[in-house]
């Protein structure tokens, strides 16, 4: 059965993409679907720090009130913004297919991070990307690189580094090509050198509880592997405090049934020691995958991740 459906959608290009990818794909099935167009605190606080000002949350709350009021029936959300509990009356009803999980170095000059000059400025708005530089950056004995807060959306983050207030930059790769951009990507990190983070990547759609014609609708756009896999990754992040500005990566794969989980912890503050775990499991629902989720966050646990 069709339906009227509005998007609630933050107004930044990537957000604003993913929103009209899933108006597309909603048309395409018959449904008339509409864009609400809103600015969230995350996109207006520019000048601290996620970790600082309440974290990847603050890119949800609008539009969770605009669901909340009836003025929109669907919330689109890159996954890793998502915080790993929603509020009470909310539910995740779709999780799509993934793009590319992975981190992407963006940068004019240097081709990768052993290209860089004596006293270079790294930009990242991420303590996982920070702690995970600051264990790569060790190995190569470069303390002499600085990493800085990088804060804006992606075309002001490309800006920035364009300006030359960085010599390089870390994005998510799904965004860059996403937006036609993955000319600038000079090199893409594998996952053994730097980790994603939970959901990275994935789309999800959040709706309002009890809305089983909207989850029925959403029902053609979810993807099973993505779903079990960002349902392990957010589970090592519930366990470990659920904190979206936590220095935590967390990456799964799935291949038939077997599900493999990966996560990685560190200090801002502390020595440039990451704290890794990782586990498998055969998976049928996303019951399966959390559980696994819950063994790969004790096992971080217990090396000392807090």
């Amino acid at each position: 059965m069709s339906m009227k459906i509005t998007i609630a959608t933050r107004e930044s290009r990537l957000a604003l993409w993913q929103a009209e990818h899933v108006k597309a794909l909603l048309e395409q099935r018959g449904h008339a679907v509409t864009l609400l167009g809103m600015t969230t605190r995350g996109d207006q606080i520019l000048d601290r720090t996620l970790s600082k000002v309440g974290g990847k949350g603050l890119f949800v709350k609008e539009l969770e009130t605009a669901l909340e009021e009836g003025r929109a029936d669907i919330a689109v959300h890159s996954l890793k913004d998502v915080p790993m509990e929603l509020p009470p009356g909310f539910e995740l009803a779709c999780v799509m297919a993934r793009e590319d999980p992975r981190d992407a170095w963006v940068s004019a000059s240097c081709a990768t991070p052993a290209d860089l000059p004596a006293g270079a400025v790294i930009g990242t708005s991420s303590l996982r990307r920070t702690v995970l530089l600051r264990s790569m950056l060790s190995k190569m004995n470069r303390s002499d690189i600085r990493i800085e807060p990088l804060r804006g959306n992606l075309d002001t983050r490309l800006r920035k580094l364009d300006e030359g207030q960085y010599a390089a930059i870390v994005l998510a790769a799904a965004g860059l090509k996403r937006l036609g951009l993955g000319e600038r990507i000079r090199h893409i990190f594998s996952a053994d050198d730097m980790l994603p983070a939970a959901g990275q990547g994935a789309l999800g759609i959040e709706v309002r509880s009890g809305r089983a014609d909207l989850l029925a609708a959403l029902a053609p756009l979810a993807d099973r592997a993505t779903w079990l896999a960002v349902a392990a990754e957010r589970a090592v992040s519930r366990a470990m405090g659920g904190s979206c500005s936590m220095p935590l990566a967390a990456h799964a794969t799935l291949d038939g049934a077997r599900l493999q989980l990966d996560a990685a912890w560190g200090d801002p503050e502390g020595a440039p020691r990451l704290v890794t775990a990782s586990g498998q499991a055969d998976v049928a629902e996303g019951a399966d995958a959390e559980a696994l989720g819950q063994r790969v966050a004790a096992e971080l646990r217990a090396g000392g991740a807090h």
